[in-house]
């Protein structure tokens, strides 16, 4: 599953709309839908406060 459908399904499963995330979040609806999207230029602080929000964080790892 690509990020940006990984993104969906963890605020689906949040039970949250997307103004609802973007609200509480404190970011822009637009960026959640852009987000959602798979935008592929996406403002990386933002896309760590949605991913606080939900729980998660972004971690790196080396290509297999």
């Amino acid at each position: 599953m690509g990020f940006a459908k990984e993104i969906m399904a963890m605020r689906k499963a949040a039970g949250l709309t997307q103004a609802e995330l973007a609200r509480r979040a404190g970011v822009g609806l637009r960026f959640v839908r852009e987000l959602e999207q798979g935008k592929q230029t996406v403002r990386l602080d933002k896309v760590n406060q949605v991913l606080d929000l939900l729980g998660y964080e972004l971690c790196l790892r080396r290509k297999s």
